[in-house]
């Protein structure tokens, strides 16, 4: 097993700020305040250091749901979701187990940081409306560290370098320094350190862990009510930048333990090691993966690096990936990563909606870092590397195409969602009105959220997005299924319904059709597919595109529609990327405002459909289409926490702040290509 540095992980997880809590509420009544106890005790075979296959069975199907549909429903969900298992989570006070982020999902309050002289929390959080499925995903990096350190149980609890990791006050800060020098280094699990000869502590605790993440799951798992699924994050920094991706389990046959960056070093090792473990084996277990925040990856996510290698293993090796990656993640806490305006080498289309929710700014100056150029940088997380156009999910469809035009297969074929990345096991804690941090007693008052820098000022972050699945009902094999065929949608936070469909013959009466949704599905492909070349087919494609507005809460109501548009990219002649921006459906009432209370000036449009074909379509050149659904504009976080709190008692920052008072939340489509 390869150790990697632990110094990069530590810089990570130190500077991976701002996360989504839920709104405030009091604990309901005849509750215990506390939250429950972490419980490790549970007994877990001790697991093989080089990895075995998953061993459990999946259990069987059940019957179809009452509320089963073969033209699909939306579901809404976080699939990024850390908890106290986490090193980083931990080390910012943390105190959420996995069950209490399930509970969370599922709308019942949990207790959040800090906590007072007892013991107990001084905030509480719930959501304004339940998820309909979620999975936690820790770090599989040092997780047996971590609970090795944390449970009394553990032969190494009583070390000085476990108190070390627990920050206990005697501990001088010169010694807890130099502890976390040697954590860096992998030191700890030298003969004599806490995991004890040959790791063997450790082990145990990741596999305790591992166990009581899978049992939170199994606990919370209700077909057809609330789905969770099995997972973890594989936490990859090299060069100093995020090369992140969370893995996500159909069901609960799983891998023995997760797979971390620690053993292997290379998304390739990853998606060969799931293989071998998971997808290959007669278990039922079967995995994929979801890059996320490619924004402050500087191109290593995405970046073709096997183009050296004969002709077949590349073929090879981008079919591994396009088998085991169908998703990306557009959107979460640390910012959005669909495009960005004026990267190198895209050509077309100006796009001012390119600028919401940026994060990634050079230290100390505030300014775009430079352009990447195409080579690949280091430094994101100091925000000293450069950025590249392949960090933003956009330009990376684009690059598929060019290598589907190469080598006949498409690697980069990517659905997007959205999630939150939430460090307080609250999944799905994503409203403006009431965003309370994502990062335990870092962010828990305004004013840290208004100050506190890492990665970029965390008043340039937000609360997060959600994931969209279109699936016949609510279950695991269904929404799996989803993923796998990517019918899957981002929002960045509001539960917008978007759909895309894609035909040689839609009809153009489909927005006025009760059945059109139906008829659709009959007719064309629907967002995550291919459209095939037609027998017969003429002239150019054409696109269904319709959005229902958020309904949101008796207590917030939700933001009207302002337009639906189509973005369109391309190769060009010159091998530029190509960007096409196409409004196909307004509120024909025009854009509107918010008054200084925060509330619209009118209401926007409940829903927008429209029936477009494209004028450009040149059947000799390969392209990518999706949809992108944008509310009227609304109150930002800090602007409406700002604006709650008295005048003479608002932090200096509210003042200081250069931001846009207001943001268009939106939402996203995942693409369809047409291939040459």
């Amino acid at each position: 097993m390869k150790i990697r540095p632990l110094w990069v992980l530590v810089l990570a997880f130190g500077l991976s700020g701002l996360f989504g809590c839920g709104p405030e509420a009091t604990p309901p009544p005849g509750s215990d305040p506390a939250p429950p106890p972490i419980d490790l005790s549970r007994s877990h075979d001790e697991w093989d250091p080089a990895g075995g296959p998953a061993t459990t069975a999946a259990s069987p199907a059940p019957d179809r749901c009452v509320d089963y549909d073969e033209n699909r429903g939306a579901f809404f969900g976080d699939l990024h979701v850390h908890t106290s298992f986490s090193l980083d989570a931990y080390r910012r006070g943390g105190i959420q187990t996995p069950d209490d982020a399930y509970r969370f999902a599922r709308g019942e309050p949990i207790g959040l940081t800090p906590l007072d002289e007892s013991g107990n929390p001084l905030r509480y959080g719930t959501l304004d409306r339940p998820l309909d499925f979620a999975a936690v995903t820790d770090h599989a990096e040092w997780i047996g560290e971590v609970q090795t350190c944390r449970d009394p149980r553990s032969p190494s609890y009583g070390s000085i370098d476990c108190e070390r990791f627990r920050g206990e006050s005697h501990i001088p800060e010169g010694e807890a320094a130099s502890f976390w020098r040697r954590f860096s280094l992998g030191k700890v699990r030298d003969p004599g350190g806490i995991c004890g000869d040959g790791a063997s502590v450790c082990r145990k605790f990741a596999g305790q862990a591992w166990q009581r993440t899978q049992e939170a799951a199994a606990e919370h798992n209700a077909p057809c009510a609330f789905t969770t699924f099995n997972a973890w994050e594989f936490t990859a920094n090299p060069g100093v930048s995020k090369v992140h991706r969370n893995v996500i389990l159909r069901n609960d046959a799983v891998p023995e333990l997760p797979i971390s960056w620690a053993e292997e070093e290379t998304a390739e090792g990853l998606w060969r090691k799931l293989d071998a473990r998971c997808n290959q084996t007669d278990t039922g277990c079967e995995a994929i993966t979801i890059p996320h925040n490619p924004n402050i990856s500087s191109g290593r996510l995405f970046t073709v690096t096997y183009d050296q290698r004969p002709l077949e293993a590349q073929r090879e090796r981008a079919a591994l990936q396009a088998r085991l990656e169908p998703l990306v993640e557009m959107v979460q806490s640390k910012g959005e990563s669909e495009c960005r305006q004026g990267m190198w080498g895209v050509v077309g289309d100006p796009d001012e909606h390119c600028d919401f929710e940026k994060v990634r700014y050079a230290r100390d100056t505030f300014t775009r870092p430079p352009d990447c150029e195409g080579e690949i940088g280091s430094g994101a997380f100091l925000r000293t590397a450069c950025q590249s156009r392949l960090d933003f999910a956009r330009y990376v469809l684009v690059e598929g195409l060019k290598e589907r035009d190469r080598l006949g297969i498409n690697p980069l074929q990517l659905g997007f969602i959205g999630s939150t990345d939430t460090h307080n096991g609250t999944p799905g804690a994503v409203e403006e009105h009431n965003y309370l941090g994502h990062n335990s007693n870092e962010d828990d008052t305004l004013e840290e959220r208004l100050t506190l820098d890492a990665y970029a000022p965390h008043w340039m972050r937000n609360p997060g997005g959600l994931v969209g699945a279109w699936a016949e009902e609510n279950s695991r094999d269904a929404l799996f299924d989803a993923m796998q065929r990517r019918e899957m949608f981002a929002t960045s936070g509001v539960r917008i319904s978007p759909r895309l469909f894609a035909g040689w013959d839609l009809p153009e009466d489909l927005c006025d059709d009760p059945s059109a949704i139906e008829r659709a599905y009959q007719k064309g492909v629907p967002m995550g597919g291919e459209l095939p070349a037609a027998a017969g087919a003429t002239g150019a494609p054409s696109f269904f595109a319709s959005a229902l507005r958020d309904p949101g809460t008796q207590r917030f109501t939700g933001t009207g529609l302002e337009r639906i548009q189509i973005i369109k990219g391309e190769v060009d002649e010159s091998g530029d990327y190509r960007q096409t921006i196409i409004d196909v459906a307004t509120d024909p009432a025009g854009s509107a405002d918010v008054d200084a209370s925060c509330a619209p000036t009118r209401p926007g449009a409940s829903q927008l459909c429209a029936v477009w074909r494209d004028p450009n379509f040149d059947p000799a050149k390969s392209a990518v289409y999706y949809a992108r659904v944008l509310e009227q504009p609304s109150c930002r976080w800090h602007a409406r926490q700002c604006d709650e709190v008295p005048v003479d008692e608002r932090p200096a920052a509210c003042a200081a702040l250069d931001l846009p008072r207001t943001i268009q939340e939106r939402a996203w489509t995942s693409p369809i290509w047409y291939q040459r």
